[in-house]
């Protein structure tokens, strides 16, 4: 039985979603989990532009020390932050 494109898709995105600092690998993969399936083309856009932020400037903005100056990643960012744990 082979794979699915958006089984690849979900394993790639889970693989960029490592950062190497379980905070930051914890967050990324409950959005993941929880909201990319359902979410909007252009929600996806930006979560994918998350991704391609350098991993010092993500943990500052995940960690509240800090906000992205664009307003629809700012809002994913507050979005991630408020998720509960699993």
């Amino acid at each position: 039985m082979s794979e699915l494109p958006d089984d690849r898709e979900l394993q790639r995105l889970r693989w960029r979603c490592r950062r190497g600092m379980r905070e930051l690998d914890q967050m990324l993969g409950r959005y993941l989990d929880r909201y990319w399936a359902q979410a909007p083309q252009a929600e996806r856009g930006v979560f994918l532009q998350l991704l391609d932020t350098e991993d010092d400037i993500l943990w500052r903005w995940m960690m509240g020390t800090d906000r992205p100056a664009d307003a629809p990643l700012d809002s994913l960012v507050q979005s991630i932050r408020a998720l509960p744990p699993s």
